[in-house]
């Protein structure tokens, strides 16, 4: 037993990369990183995007060292299919909260089709008050719930498309592309307001979270037998697919021992200062994260994981 017990730490500190789930509708997101954790049996890992528990879709897991990806992959784009009511507004801009008002929706396809193309392009978003965000050390929801008053500082987001994909009144399905950080929730209120109905998301889905999609991502009920039969490695991505469309450098051996130790390498000229890239191995093992310093053209590293 001892035996085996020695073997599967060897393995689990070896472990490192990506279990991309499709997260089902009533759990948490730290609800599906426990899963993960009982199941491997490696307690280091986490997620990197919350979806709300009425939100389903892509939740991608970090397993291993490549928990230090978390802020750069947090980062990345987000894409989802909202459900939209119209005529309605609630509390918490979703069907979770109490209904404040209901008006006559009166909108056809081309008004909405408009409207939606107004909020494409970079676009200064409150946060809503029912959100995990922190006022004075305590999180929004929380002081909401009290019945407190408080004011979110407005955010500047992007948008970088919105597709109406169906529209059978008072509900429209829509197509959302945009960066980390935006509250779909808000642009349902917000889409609502600017139409003079009133809205709130019904339903949401997030169909791809930078590089991964819903094509990558996994169930928890197949994840679960992979579990049980000890194979669930086979949907484990390697840690270098996050990040895939970075600036790559390929090190022989040599190299790599140099970045490994803190050094910097020397790169071409003419890159943009202060450009990120991933540093693998020819194997395409992910050895460092590098940045770009253009008074030298070399590359520095600023996250080291070894070969």
């Amino acid at each position: 037993m001892e035996h085996m017990n020695t073997d599967h730490e060897k393995f689990i500190n070896k472990v490192s990369g990506v279990l991309v789930v499709d997260k089902p509708v009533g759990m948490t997101s730290h609800d599906v990183v426990q899963f993960v954790r009982r199941g491997t049996r490696i307690n280091r890992a986490g997620h990197t995007g919350t979806l709300d528990p009425r939100a389903s879709g892509v939740l991608v897991v970090l397993i291993g060292p490549s928990v230090r990806l978390s802020e750069f992959v947090s980062a990345s784009d987000k894409r989802y299919q909202a459900v939209i009511k119209f005529g309605i507004t609630t509390s918490t801009y979703d069907s979770e909260g109490e209904i404040t008002s209901r008006r006559p929706v009166d909108i056809s396809y081309e008004e909405l089709e408009e409207a939606l193309q107004s909020f494409v392009g970079d676009v200064e978003q409150t946060p809503p008050a029912f959100s995990a965000l922190k006022v004075k050390g305590k999180r929004a929801y929380e002081l909401a719930r009290e019945g407190k008053e408080f004011e979110l500082e407005p955010r500047l987001i992007t948008v970088h498309s919105m597709e109406l994909l169906d529209w059978d009144p008072p509900e429209a399905v829509v197509d959302i592309q945009c960066t980390s950080g935006t509250y779909i929730r808000s642009l349902a209120s917000d889409l609502g307001e600017v139409l003079g109905s009133g809205a709130t998301l019904a339903g949401l889905r997030r169909t791809r979270n930078g590089q991964f999609g819903l094509r990558e991502a996994v169930s928890l009920r197949r994840l679960e037998e992979a579990f049980q039969n000890g194979d669930w490695y086979k949907y484990l991505i390697p840690a270098a697919e996050t990040l895939s469309d970075w600036h790559t450098l390929i090190l022989d051996v040599d190299l790599i021992n140099e970045v490994t130790h803190g050094h910097r390498i020397s790169g071409e000229e003419g890159l943009e200062h202060g450009l990120m890239a991933r540093a693998v191995s020819e194997d395409g093992e992910l050895v460092a994260l590098m940045e770009y310093v253009s008074e030298t053209s070399e590359w520095q590293p600023r996250k080291v994981f070894g070969n």
